[in-house]
């Protein structure tokens, strides 16, 4: 079993990721459009979000919390720091780049997920500041076996995918993704060279899955929050 991925993500209408290069054209700051954005999110509800490394770093410290010591447990292949938590903050880090200084983000608590090259100092670092972790079996990370462990091992029944656009490609190509929730704001960014929301590389992701529209809803700052099943 594996949780219910919602992949929710927002988007101007040539469907661009990087929010701050099309954000003006929408004529309101980027904190109102994350407002919006939010409600969406807070209104479908999930138990758990996962994103990228990329949108870790902005929550990652440049120091593990100062009392975490490398003498610390370093299980493998998983590690549950906190059994009893109820909501997750997952961030895939397959080279274990990211350091913490708390075992959670706002309240949610830290899973991080690596690739078995990862050493046990790491390992024993996040123990000790109170994360969570699930090491791969092999260097690439094995997204399905890893949401069958967050299924297994946390409790995790529904996980909500904001990833970055190689993220959401490689769940949307594994076949894990069972719902996309787009707010799409009235905007055009254009920039070339910039990522789209889902990035398949050079064989693309037309062929991956087809899309059953589940709602369109007016939203806030003249937004639509498009909701689409996932046909495998």
């Amino acid at each position: 079993m594996k949780p219910y991925v919602i992949c929710h993500m927002m988007a101007p209408l040539d469907g661009r990721l990087i929010v701050s290069d099309w954000a003006q054209a929408t004529g309101h700051s980027l904190d109102e459009l994350v407002e919006v954005y939010d409600a969406a999110h807070d209104g479908i509800g999930a138990d758990a979000w996962l994103s990228g490394r990329k949108t870790g770093e902005e929550f990652a410290s440049d120091h593990f919390e100062s009392a975490a010591q490398a003498s610390a447990a370093s299980d493998r292949p998983v590690h549950v720091a906190d059994p009893s938590a109820t909501s997750f903050a997952v961030i895939i880090d397959k080279s274990g780049q990211l350091k913490w200084a708390a075992g959670d983000i706002d309240g949610a608590h830290l899973i991080v997920v690596l690739g078995s090259q990862v050493s046990d100092d790491h390992l024993s670092r996040l123990a000790g500041t109170g994360v969570s972790y699930i090491v791969s079996a092999e260097p690439k990370i094995d997204l399905s076996e890893t949401m069958e462990t967050l299924a297994a091992r946390f409790g995790i029944k529904r996980l909500m995918l904001e990833g970055g656009a190689n993220t959401n490609g490689e769940f949307l190509k594994e076949g894990l993704v069972d719902e996309i929730s787009l707010v799409l704001f009235p905007g055009i960014g254009g920039k070339s060279g910039t990522p789209a929301i889902f990035e398949g590389g050079d064989e693309g992701l037309a062929d991956v899955s087809a899309l059953e529209l589940i709602s369109a809803d007016k939203a806030g700052l003249g937004s639509l929050h498009i909701r689409y099943k996932v046909l495998k």
